[in-house]
This record gives structure tokens, C-alpha cells and sequence, in this order.
């Protein structure tokens, strides 16, 4: 079994409520359908119920009426999610026609709103939206998970050489959301990705290598002479790990390391010897978002790796992001990826 296929079957095994509010859209519909037919998970699906019916008979969908279908311009509970809406966010001056007009406008809002009150477990949007869409809601409603103020996103690389990482599996952090994270964030985007990699890669035990360009002091940052800061980055690293230590003890973590360290046990006894991560890390925590975006497709491109992702993390729910060029296939994993965070997010709740 291969980690797309025992992904679905943990999703499987505990069927989650999933929110798509973009039902109308064919992709979409038609990933519905698969994953109902797969009984896979419990769908709310938001749009015009006779479209959506239109639609699938249209495409030959057999499987729809297994979903929850919920019409946001008549919904039996838009008093219920304006209100509490207004109430979230009335230090923001919002009303409650506001809210109102968002709930029943807005099916990226309703999504969340439905999470909120504790119908649904988890939301995915992208087909139609932008990033910022996806997660605008979600962090004024469901809001961060408990001790985490930062958002992110992981990819999983699924790559041939099963001597690194997981057996092949490798998860990298952030590469969608941060753009240069504090030494604090840092910390918070290494607990996250470890427990991305539990939950959604199955990896029992992440061991988090936290990246830099050098290894244990083989090199030292420039100081800039008039400000007297640290022009590069080792020591956001140094600094980010001494807190992911004592902030998250159980994390088997290290840094800083280069990558070749990281991954490479030869390597890594001359480079690092004594360390319980060094040549044995299947998280790998980047400095930045450049680093982050460039390295995982530069390893997709020249290493062959499938890339699968990115994958958000930090939500006090799973709320996922996807391409708006995504596949009807990538729409599908992406629910089952989203199963088996809600999983994990009721078991720390």
C-alpha cells in the first residue's frame, strides 16, 4: 500500500464531516461524487441544491444525494451563524446584517461557520478561490490552533531513494504561507510540520531536522555593522530550535543542519556526531518561504519526487487550500488529507 492509498484508508476508517463550498464547481462535484461512492467521508456540500442536482445528473454523478446539501440562501441557520459571527468579530466593528450578508454571500464563510458551531470537521477550498480567500474565514472564525499564532503550509515528497526520510517519504516546511518567520514561528512551523507528518504521513515518530546552511557552527552569520544584526540566518535557526526544545520536549528535533546532514547518515556522523536526528530526519523545517518553495521543487523537478500539497497546518481545524488548477484527483486526496488532520485535531482537543 502506498502513502496516497493508506491515506484514504485512515480517512476511511473514521469518516470526518468535510465542507466543500464550492459544490457548483465540476471538478469539485465530480471528486464528491468519487469520495462518496468510496464512502470515504461524511460531505456537506454548499450551493443551489437544484444545480447541484442538475449537475450531477448531467455528469453521470450517481452518487450526491449521500451528501448534506446546503443552500446558502436558505439555510435554517443563518440567524444562528450571524449572530455568532457578529459576536466573533464585533471587536472589528462587524453587525450583525453583516455577518449576515457573509453567511449567506460568501460560501467560504458559511464552511466555516458550519466547523465553528461543530457540524463539520473540516473545510477545502481553491478550485475557485485564491489562498487569501481560504484562509481569511478560517482565521477569523476557527481561528489558530491552541499555542500556535502562525499558519503554514507542508508538502509531502514522496521520493524513490527509501534510505532518507520516512522509507522515501520526507515532509518540508513551511513552503506556502510565511514569508520569513520569526525564530518564534519557526519553532511553532516545526511542531506543526511534525505533527502533519504524524498524521497525514503516518510517520509514528517525526524527526525534525532544522535546515540552515551550515551544520553545527561551520559557519557563522555576517554582522551588519550599523545595526549590529545577524545578516543571514543560522542564528533565527539556532535560536528557533533552542525554543522548539523546551517549548515541545517530547519533539525530536535538531538544528542547525544542512541538508546533507540531515538526511545522510554517513554524512551526518562526520558532520554531527552525537545528534538523535542528524542522518535519520524525515521532517526538514526551512528558514524561510524561498528556501521552502525553491528546494521542495527543485526535488520534484530534477529528483522525480511527487510532491503533494501544500498541506495547511496551524488551524484549530483543518481548513485546506487548493490549486485552481487542481485535478479531480487532487481535490479527492486533498479530503482525505483534510480526514486525517480533523482526526488528529480531535484527538489534541
Amino acid at each position: 500500500m502506498n502513502l496516497l492509498e493508506s491515506i484514504v484508508a485512515r480517512a476511511k476508517a473514521d469518516k470526518q464531516r468535510i465542507v466543500l463550498p464550492e459544490a457548483e464547481e465540476e471538478r469539485t462535484l465530480r471528486a464528491a461524487d468519487k469520495v462518496l461512492a468510496d464512502e470515504m467521508a461524511n460531505l456537506i456540500l454548499i450551493g443551489n441544491p437544484d444545480n447541484i442536482r442538475k449537475k450531477a445528473e448531467e455528469w453521470g454523478l450517481k452518487h450526491i444525494d449521500k451528501a448534506t446539501l446546503v443552500d446558502p440562501s436558505n439555510c435554517d441557520k443563518t440567524e444562528e451563524y450571524a449572530t455568532l459571527l457578529a459576536e466573533l468579530r464585533k471587536k472589528k466593528g462587524m453587525t450583525v446584517d453583516q455577518a449576515r450578508e457573509l453567511v449567506t454571500k460568501n460560501n467560504l464563510y458559511l464552511g466555516c461557520m458550519i466547523i465553528k458551531t461543530g457540524d463539520a470537521d473540516g473545510q477545502i477550498s481553491g478550485a475557485l478561490s485564491t489562498t487569501g480567500d481560504t484562509l481569511r474565514p478560517a482565521l477569523q472564525i476557527i481561528k489558530c490552533a491552541p499555542g500556535v499564532t502562525c499558519v503554514s503550509g507542508a508538502m509531502l515528497l514522496l521520493t524513490n531513494e527509501q534510505q532518507y526520510g520516512e522509507n522515501g517519504i520526507v515532509v518540508m516546511g513551511d513552503v506556502a504561507v510565511t514569508p520569513n518567520p520569526t525564530a518564534d514561528q519557526l519553532a511553532q512551523i516545526a511542531y506543526t510540520t511534525a505533527q502533519t507528518a504524524r498524521s497525514v504521513a503516518g510517520i509514528e515518530q517525526p524527526q525534525v531536522a532544522m535546515l540552515s546552511f551550515s551544520t553545527k557552527g561551520s559557519a557563522k552569520d555576517a554582522i551588519d555593522k550599523q545595526t549590529g544584526k545577524s545578516v543571514y540566518i543560522i542564528d533565527k535557526v539556532l535560536e528557533a530550535t533552542k525554543i522548539a526544545k523546551e517549548r515541545y520536549p517530547d519533539l525530536k528535533l535538531d538544528g542547525e543542519l544542512q541538508a546533507d546532514a540531515a538526511l545522510d547518515p554517513k554524512t551526518a556522523s562526520t558532520k554531527a556526531p552525537g545528534s538523535e536526528v542528524a542522518g535519520k530526519a524525515n521532517v526538514l523545517v526551512v528558514p524561510n518561504l524561498e528556501v521552502g518553495n525553491i528546494g521542495y521543487k527543485l526535488v520534484q523537478r530534477l529528483g522525480g519526487a511527487t510532491a503533494i500539497g501544500p498541506i495547511l497546518q496551524g488551524i484549530a481545524r483543518p481548513v485546506n487550500d487548493l490549486s485552481r488548477g487542481c485535478s479531480v484527483d487532487d481535490i479527492y486526496y486533498m479530503v482525505a488529507i483534510t480526514a486525517c488532520q480533523a482526526q488528529e485535531a480531535k484527538g489534541n482537543s
